[in-house]
């Protein structure tokens, strides 16, 4: 499988800086996925549920490490261009 398309909606609330949706092989969408601010800078965070016990769990994510990294690379490669290519905002 590989990544064939992504497309971003940048946030940038709180910890929230986009929402990704990815396409693989043109046939198959999963969207939700965000690009979060964490202690360590920026990570993606596959979409997930959370539970009546308050527990969180990945409704979709890699089996491997290898395509996580194609995953994440394709979601960084596409934030930056969409960062790039946003307006900019008058303070």
């Amino acid at each position: 499988m590989k990544v064939t398309d992504v497309r971003v909606r940048i946030k940038d609330e709180n910890r929230v800086k986009a929402v990704v949706s990815v396409t693989f092989d043109g046939c198959f969408v999963v969207h939700d996925i965000k690009v979060l601010d964490g202690k360590e800078g920026l990570f993606v965070s596959m979409p997930r549920k959370q539970f009546s016990t308050g527990e969180y769990k990945d409704i979709a994510h890699p089996l491997n490490t290898e395509f996580r990294e194609e995953i994440k690379t394709a979601v960084f490669e596409a934030y930056e261009k969409a960062l790039k290519e946003a307006p900019a905002t008058e303070e």
